[in-house]
């Protein structure tokens, strides 16, 4: 039988030695490599104070099941679920994009039946890195950042650390747009954090470029978008896309609330809320028309403004400079 270590007999130098053993030992049987994924309900402490404690918890396990639904045979598990928010463990970064992708998208399809208010909005954060893990538990300074990553995401948006985006393939890579460097409360280092973009570019339009002012708009990833010219007089005439135009008269032939984009299974539907006149590729809509919008679609308002929604093209592909060892953009021209 092994005699009990007798930590009040070791010298100084025996402690040295035995904290190094344990240390090259805890790192060769629990240190691994892994993607770190966080996904979290947005506003839900708002939700629950104008919609009561029934509602509210409805809406965290509808987060819950979708998420359990779309793991499927995925080489990955939910390591915890607390309050509003899961804590996932993937083999890979692809696996884990797949995943997270898979949720935003179930999301949006649950988001079609219900009315603004209710709708589910998740934002999600994916990393890579060490970690030290039994199989059970996972902990380290990586789950740090990565939750706290997820803090800085927008509604419906997929966040991710540069050291995860360069552990994608080419396809995950070309749907990867670079925001710049973030703090992250309580990391030392700054994070180049990039945006996901879960939608198929072939069917959803990512940016509005104004033909008038030449402005581009990245179009937020929600599921129901307001354009409308910016003037808030309550809730119910709030925009999440702000139009202005140069010329400050023809601006406001604009209307307040002028449309809104609902996301489909197949692409956006434009959905007509003015008098004024709306164009979609050349027809006309009186309000509370409808008419489908995709990549290349035009928008024309009141006679006044022009709207091209595109996609990224092969020259927004964000790419990795070998020598800089960082992300960087390559813009289309307009």
């Amino acid at each position: 039988m092994n005699k009990p270590l007798d930590a009040s007999a070791l010298t100084m130098t025996d402690i040295i030695r035995l904290q190094t053993q344990l240390s090259q030992e805890l790192a060769r049987r629990f240190e691994r490599l892994a993607a770190l994924a966080f996904t979290d309900v947005v506003d839900s402490t708002a939700y629950f104070a104008q919609f009561g404690d029934e509602a509210g918890r409805r809406l965290q396990q509808l987060h819950f099941d979708l998420l359990e639904r779309c793991m499927g045979a995925q080489q990955g598990r939910i390591v915890d679920t607390a309050g509003d928010g899961a804590f996932l463990v993937f083999a890979s970064a692809a696996a884990a994009a797949q995943v997270l992708c898979a949720l935003q998208n179930q999301v949006s399809l649950e988001n079609q039946n219900r009315a603004r208010p209710h709708q589910l909005k998740l934002r999600s954060a994916l990393h890579w890195s060490h970690v030290l893990t039994d199989g059970v538990q996972v902990t380290g300074d990586a789950v740090n950042l990565c939750a706290r990553l997820v803090n800085t995401a927008q509604a419906a948006e997929i966040r991710l650390s540069q050291e995860a985006f360069q552990e994608f393939g080419p396809e995950l890579r070309r749907l990867c747009r670079p925001l710049g460097p973030v703090h992250l409360k309580g990391i030392a280092r700054t994070v180049d954090a990039l945006a996901l973009l879960w939608r198929d570019p072939l069917l959803f339009p990512s940016e509005v470029r104004v033909r008038e002012s030449g402005e581009r708009i990245v179009l937020p990833p929600q599921d129901t978008l307001c354009f409308g010219r910016g003037e808030i007089i309550d809730v119910s005439t709030f925009n999440d896309v702000l139009l202005s135009l140069p010329n400050a008269l023809a601006a406001k032939q604009i209307s307040r609330r002028h449309f809104e984009l609902h996301s489909r299974a197949t692409g956006y539907v434009l959905k007509a809320l003015s008098s004024q006149p709306t164009e979609v590729d050349g027809i006309s809509l009186q309000r509370d028309q409808e008419a489908p919008l995709r990549p290349g679609s035009c928008v024309r308002l009141a006679g006044v403004m022009t709207l091209d929604f595109v996609s990224p093209g092969l020259a927004d592909v964000v790419t990795i400079d070998e020598t800089l060892g960082g992300p960087c953009a390559q813009q289309a021209e307009p």
